[in-house]
Protein backbone atom coordinates (compact mmCIF):
# COMPACT_ATOMS: atom_id res chain seq x y z
CA UNK A 1 0.00 0.00 0.00
CA UNK A 2 1.59 3.27 -0.98
CA UNK A 3 2.18 5.98 1.92
CA UNK A 4 -0.08 8.67 2.11
CA UNK A 5 1.53 12.09 1.18
CA UNK A 6 2.05 13.81 4.50
CA UNK A 7 0.80 17.35 3.51
CA UNK A 8 -2.19 15.95 2.31
CA UNK A 9 -3.01 14.00 5.37
CA UNK A 10 -1.99 16.92 7.46
CA UNK A 11 -5.03 19.20 5.76
CA UNK A 12 -7.57 15.81 5.82
CA UNK A 13 -6.81 16.11 9.74
CA UNK A 14 -8.51 19.71 9.30
CA UNK A 15 -10.46 19.56 6.38
CA UNK A 16 -14.08 19.76 8.51
CA UNK A 17 -12.95 22.41 10.53
CA UNK A 18 -12.11 24.75 7.60
CA UNK A 19 -15.25 23.72 6.20
CA UNK A 20 -17.11 24.40 8.92
CA UNK A 21 -15.60 28.04 9.12
CA UNK A 22 -15.83 28.74 5.47
CA UNK A 23 -19.92 28.00 5.34
CA UNK A 24 -20.42 30.28 8.41
CA UNK A 25 -18.86 32.62 6.55
CA UNK A 26 -20.51 32.50 2.97
CA UNK A 27 -23.64 30.35 3.99
CA UNK A 28 -23.13 28.03 0.99
CA UNK A 29 -22.06 24.16 0.72
CA UNK A 30 -20.18 24.64 -2.56
CA UNK A 31 -18.68 27.77 -2.51
CA UNK A 32 -17.19 26.63 1.29
CA UNK A 33 -16.14 23.31 -0.13
CA UNK A 34 -14.61 25.18 -3.16
CA UNK A 35 -12.83 27.38 -1.09
CA UNK A 36 -11.44 24.76 1.19
CA UNK A 37 -10.01 23.07 -1.95
CA UNK A 38 -8.82 26.07 -3.27
CA UNK A 39 -6.95 26.00 0.15
CA UNK A 40 -5.69 22.18 -0.01
CA UNK A 41 -4.25 23.73 -3.51
CA UNK A 42 -2.22 26.29 -1.87
CA UNK A 43 -1.31 23.92 0.58
CA UNK A 44 0.31 21.59 -1.66
CA UNK A 45 1.56 23.94 -4.22
CA UNK A 46 3.66 26.29 -2.11
CA UNK A 47 6.79 25.37 -0.19
CA UNK A 48 5.46 25.39 3.58
CA UNK A 49 7.54 27.31 6.87
CA UNK A 50 8.12 24.87 9.82
CA UNK A 51 4.86 25.42 10.99
CA UNK A 52 3.90 24.49 14.84
CA UNK A 53 0.11 25.32 14.30
CA UNK A 54 -1.19 24.31 10.12
CA UNK A 55 -4.78 24.93 11.55
CA UNK A 56 -3.78 28.50 11.97
CA UNK A 57 -2.20 28.70 8.98
CA UNK A 58 -4.88 27.36 7.05
CA UNK A 59 -7.35 29.17 8.53
CA UNK A 60 -5.95 32.28 7.30
CA UNK A 61 -5.86 31.14 4.09
CA UNK A 62 -9.34 30.11 3.73
CA UNK A 63 -10.99 33.17 5.62
CA UNK A 64 -8.99 35.61 3.26
CA UNK A 65 -10.31 33.02 0.31
CA UNK A 66 -13.59 33.87 2.08
CA UNK A 67 -13.19 37.54 2.52
CA UNK A 68 -12.56 37.56 -1.23
CA UNK A 69 -15.70 35.52 -2.45
CA UNK A 70 -18.15 37.53 0.50
CA UNK A 71 -16.80 41.03 -1.30
CA UNK A 72 -17.73 39.52 -4.75
CA UNK A 73 -20.79 37.98 -3.60
CA UNK A 74 -22.37 41.24 -2.51
CA UNK A 75 -22.90 42.39 -6.30
CA UNK A 76 -24.33 38.81 -7.25
CA UNK A 77 -26.77 39.29 -4.64
CA UNK A 78 -28.28 42.75 -6.08
CA UNK A 79 -29.25 41.11 -9.11
CA UNK A 80 -30.59 37.95 -7.35
CA UNK A 81 -33.93 36.68 -8.12
CA UNK A 82 -35.98 36.94 -5.02
CA UNK A 83 -34.98 36.55 -1.69
CA UNK A 84 -31.70 34.97 -0.42
CA UNK A 85 -31.26 32.20 1.57
CA UNK A 86 -27.87 30.14 2.88
CA UNK A 87 -27.81 26.97 0.93
CA UNK A 88 -29.24 23.73 3.34
CA UNK A 89 -26.31 22.21 4.93
CA UNK A 90 -27.31 18.54 6.33
CA UNK A 91 -26.24 18.03 9.54
CA UNK A 92 -27.44 14.76 10.64
CA UNK A 93 -24.92 12.54 12.38
CA UNK A 94 -22.12 15.27 11.52
CA UNK A 95 -20.96 16.01 15.27
CA UNK A 96 -18.01 17.95 13.69
CA UNK A 97 -20.11 20.82 13.28
CA UNK A 98 -22.63 20.68 15.84
CA UNK A 99 -21.05 19.39 18.94
CA UNK A 100 -21.57 22.53 21.25
CA UNK A 101 -24.31 24.74 21.52
CA UNK A 102 -22.32 27.68 20.06
CA UNK A 103 -21.65 25.89 17.00
CA UNK A 104 -25.28 24.60 16.70
CA UNK A 105 -26.70 28.01 16.87
CA UNK A 106 -24.56 29.31 14.71
CA UNK A 107 -25.58 27.49 11.64
CA UNK A 108 -28.91 28.36 11.88
CA UNK A 109 -30.80 30.59 9.17
CA UNK A 110 -31.66 32.87 11.88
CA UNK A 111 -27.79 33.36 12.92
CA UNK A 112 -26.52 33.01 9.03
CA UNK A 113 -28.84 35.58 8.14
CA UNK A 114 -28.57 38.58 10.84
CA UNK A 115 -24.93 37.87 9.33
CA UNK A 116 -25.87 39.26 6.42
CA UNK A 117 -26.07 42.62 7.66
CA UNK A 118 -22.12 42.90 8.30
CA UNK A 119 -19.46 44.16 6.35
CA UNK A 120 -17.24 41.18 4.88
CA UNK A 121 -14.43 41.87 7.59
CA UNK A 122 -16.91 42.71 10.47
CA UNK A 123 -18.63 38.95 9.97
CA UNK A 124 -15.13 37.38 9.57
CA UNK A 125 -14.16 38.80 13.22
CA UNK A 126 -17.34 38.11 14.66
CA UNK A 127 -17.67 34.53 13.40
CA UNK A 128 -13.88 33.83 14.47
CA UNK A 129 -14.71 35.43 17.92
CA UNK A 130 -17.68 34.68 18.53
CA UNK A 131 -18.01 31.02 16.98
CA UNK A 132 -14.90 29.87 17.18
CA UNK A 133 -13.38 31.61 20.40
CA UNK A 134 -10.13 33.14 18.85
CA UNK A 135 -7.99 36.05 20.32
CA UNK A 136 -7.55 39.29 18.35
CA UNK A 137 -3.59 38.70 18.15
CA UNK A 138 -5.09 35.02 15.44
CA UNK A 139 -7.68 37.35 14.23
CA UNK A 140 -5.61 39.85 13.41
CA UNK A 141 -3.33 37.74 11.50
CA UNK A 142 -6.12 35.92 9.49
CA UNK A 143 -7.67 39.17 8.47
CA UNK A 144 -4.37 40.94 7.75
CA UNK A 145 -5.44 44.03 10.38
CA UNK A 146 -3.97 45.10 13.61
CA UNK A 147 -5.53 43.86 16.83
CA UNK A 148 -6.79 46.96 17.63
CA UNK A 149 -8.60 47.90 14.62
CA UNK A 150 -10.08 43.87 15.03
CA UNK A 151 -11.79 44.83 18.60
CA UNK A 152 -13.58 48.26 17.02
CA UNK A 153 -14.64 46.04 14.41
CA UNK A 154 -16.14 43.17 16.19
CA UNK A 155 -17.76 45.55 19.31
CA UNK A 156 -19.04 47.37 16.33
CA UNK A 157 -20.39 44.38 14.60
CA UNK A 158 -21.68 42.95 18.17
CA UNK A 159 -23.36 46.39 18.43
CA UNK A 160 -25.19 45.98 14.94
CA UNK A 161 -26.51 42.54 15.76
CA UNK A 162 -27.35 43.15 19.42
CA UNK A 163 -30.70 44.73 17.88
CA UNK A 164 -31.69 41.70 16.08
CA UNK A 165 -31.28 38.75 18.54
CA UNK A 166 -33.90 37.81 19.51
CA UNK A 167 -35.12 36.61 23.33
CA UNK A 168 -37.60 33.62 23.76
CA UNK A 169 -35.58 31.04 21.43
CA UNK A 170 -37.15 27.72 21.71
CA UNK A 171 -35.73 24.11 22.76
CA UNK A 172 -34.43 21.81 20.33
CA UNK A 173 -37.27 19.22 21.74
CA UNK A 174 -39.74 22.05 21.23
CA UNK A 175 -38.69 22.78 17.65
CA UNK A 176 -38.87 19.18 16.83
CA UNK A 177 -42.47 19.00 17.96
CA UNK A 178 -43.60 21.76 16.53
CA UNK A 179 -41.71 21.12 12.80
CA UNK A 180 -43.59 17.47 13.40
CA UNK A 181 -46.67 18.90 13.87
CA UNK A 182 -46.12 21.05 11.22
CA UNK A 183 -45.05 18.38 8.57
CA UNK A 184 -48.65 16.67 9.55
CA UNK A 185 -50.83 19.72 8.93
CA UNK A 186 -49.12 20.08 5.95
CA UNK A 187 -49.51 16.89 4.48
CA UNK A 188 -53.29 16.70 5.27
CA UNK A 189 -53.51 19.86 4.08
CA UNK A 190 -55.58 20.90 7.84
CA UNK A 191 -55.56 24.81 7.56
CA UNK A 192 -56.67 24.88 11.12
CA UNK A 193 -53.81 22.83 12.94
CA UNK A 194 -51.72 25.25 10.62
CA UNK A 195 -53.16 28.58 11.60
CA UNK A 196 -52.54 27.23 15.47
CA UNK A 197 -49.00 26.45 15.16
CA UNK A 198 -48.68 30.07 13.37
CA UNK A 199 -47.18 32.98 15.64
CA UNK A 200 -50.05 36.43 14.34
CA UNK A 201 -46.70 38.64 12.86
CA UNK A 202 -44.93 34.99 11.18
CA UNK A 203 -43.00 35.77 8.20
CA UNK A 204 -41.90 33.47 5.35
CA UNK A 205 -39.25 33.83 2.95
CA UNK A 206 -38.74 31.82 -0.25
CA UNK A 207 -35.80 31.18 -1.87
CA UNK A 208 -36.56 29.65 -5.39
CA UNK A 209 -33.57 31.72 -7.30
CA UNK A 210 -35.96 32.48 -10.59
CA UNK A 211 -35.89 28.63 -11.39
CA UNK A 212 -38.11 27.29 -9.10
CA UNK A 213 -41.83 28.83 -7.97
CA UNK A 214 -41.51 31.07 -5.23
CA UNK A 215 -42.65 33.96 -3.69
CA UNK A 216 -40.60 37.27 -4.64
CA UNK A 217 -40.93 38.89 -1.58
CA UNK A 218 -41.25 37.48 1.79
CA UNK A 219 -44.98 36.93 3.23
CA UNK A 220 -46.45 38.16 6.31
CA UNK A 221 -49.43 36.94 8.42
CA UNK A 222 -51.03 33.81 9.66
CA UNK A 223 -53.70 33.37 6.65
CA UNK A 224 -51.19 34.41 3.75
CA UNK A 225 -48.80 32.33 5.15
CA UNK A 226 -50.82 29.58 5.30
CA UNK A 227 -52.24 29.47 2.18
CA UNK A 228 -48.87 29.83 0.45
CA UNK A 229 -47.83 27.04 2.09
CA UNK A 230 -50.20 24.81 1.37
CA UNK A 231 -50.22 25.63 -2.26
CA UNK A 232 -46.94 25.41 -2.33
CA UNK A 233 -47.06 21.68 -1.25
CA UNK A 234 -49.95 21.20 -3.60
CA UNK A 235 -47.74 22.73 -6.43
CA UNK A 236 -45.01 20.37 -5.84
CA UNK A 237 -46.52 16.96 -5.44
CA UNK A 238 -43.73 15.19 -3.31
CA UNK A 239 -43.95 12.09 -3.13
CA UNK A 240 -42.01 11.92 0.53
CA UNK A 241 -41.55 14.58 3.24
CA UNK A 242 -39.39 13.69 5.96
CA UNK A 243 -38.11 14.97 9.13
CA UNK A 244 -33.85 15.62 8.59
CA UNK A 245 -31.71 17.33 10.79
CA UNK A 246 -30.45 20.61 9.06
CA UNK A 247 -28.04 23.44 10.14
CA UNK A 248 -28.65 21.95 13.69
CA UNK A 249 -31.85 21.76 13.76
CA UNK A 250 -34.79 19.67 12.74
CA UNK A 251 -36.26 20.83 9.39
CA UNK A 252 -38.52 18.97 6.49
CA UNK A 253 -37.38 17.47 3.34
CA UNK A 254 -39.39 17.28 0.50
CA UNK A 255 -38.67 14.92 -2.03
CA UNK A 256 -39.95 13.73 -5.38
CA UNK A 257 -38.80 10.66 -7.48
CA UNK A 258 -35.74 10.95 -5.03
CA UNK A 259 -35.25 14.39 -5.99
CA UNK A 260 -35.29 16.99 -3.16
CA UNK A 261 -38.13 19.55 -3.92
CA UNK A 262 -37.48 21.61 -0.87
CA UNK A 263 -36.24 22.05 2.32
CA UNK A 264 -37.98 23.62 5.07
CA UNK A 265 -36.99 24.97 8.37
CA UNK A 266 -39.00 26.84 10.98
CA UNK A 267 -38.10 29.48 13.46
CA UNK A 268 -39.84 29.14 16.73
CA UNK A 269 -40.25 31.26 19.71
CA UNK A 270 -42.17 30.79 22.79
CA UNK A 271 -43.89 27.80 21.33
CA UNK A 272 -45.06 29.32 17.73
CA UNK A 273 -43.44 29.30 14.24
CA UNK A 274 -41.81 32.97 14.16
CA UNK A 275 -40.31 32.47 10.51
CA UNK A 276 -40.44 30.08 7.73
CA UNK A 277 -37.41 29.81 5.24
CA UNK A 278 -38.24 27.75 2.56
CA UNK A 279 -35.13 26.76 -0.07
CA UNK A 280 -36.64 25.19 -3.29
CA UNK A 281 -33.81 26.47 -5.41
CA UNK A 282 -32.50 23.45 -6.97
CA UNK A 283 -29.01 24.82 -7.16
CA UNK A 284 -29.17 25.38 -3.93
CA UNK A 285 -30.32 21.54 -2.90
CA UNK A 286 -27.64 19.63 -4.56
CA UNK A 287 -25.58 18.92 -0.82
CA UNK A 288 -29.05 17.53 0.08
CA UNK A 289 -28.99 15.07 -2.77
CA UNK A 290 -25.21 14.25 -2.26
CA UNK A 291 -25.50 13.56 1.40
CA UNK A 292 -29.14 11.44 0.92
CA UNK A 293 -27.18 9.64 -1.76
CA UNK A 294 -23.92 9.16 0.67
CA UNK A 295 -25.45 8.73 3.95
CA UNK A 296 -24.24 11.46 5.44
Amino acid sequence: MAEQDPTASVFEEQRSYLFSIAYRLLGSVSDAEDIVQDAFLRWDREPLPDLRSPRAYLTTIVVRLCLDQLRSARAKREIYVGPWLPEPLITTGRTDLTDSLVLRESLSFAFLLMLENLSPLERAVFVLREVFDYDYPEIALSVDKSEANCRQVFHRARQRLAQRQSRFEATREQTEQITREFMRATTNGDVQDLLRLLAEDVVAISDGGGKAFAALRPVHSREKVSRGVLGSFSKAQPDSVRMEEVNGQPAIVATRGGEPRGVLLLDVKAGKVQALYAVVNPDKLRSVTTSAETGR
